[in-house]
């Protein structure tokens, strides 16, 4: 039996890959923090972030653009735009 192609979506890749270079940009800044406390602080709010980025890139690499493609974004950029106001960076 033959696999099922993925959809692919060029506009969706270019926001994947700009999600990937703002958690890589938040991650760099948070990793420059000096305060161990105050880092470990910001990592661990950070984390759910992350985690919404993998599950998002994870997906999109497994099952190409689906429906479930555009609700992983809304939920990463909700998660990335949280963290955004209530930590400064």
């Amino acid at each position: 039996m033959a696999k099922k192609r993925r959809k692919l979506n060029k506009d969706f890749e270019r926001k994947i890959y700009s999600s990937k270079k703002n958690v890589e940009l938040v991650l760099a800044k948070i990793y420059d923090i000096n305060d161990e406390d105050i880092q470990k602080e910001y990592m661990s709010a950070f984390n759910k972030v992350v985690y919404l980025y993998d599950e998002l890139k994870e997906d999109y690499d497994r099952q190409g653009f689906s429906d479930n493609s555009e609700e992983l974004l809304t939920s990463y950029k909700d998660a990335f735009n949280l963290f955004e106001s209530e930590f400064e960076i």
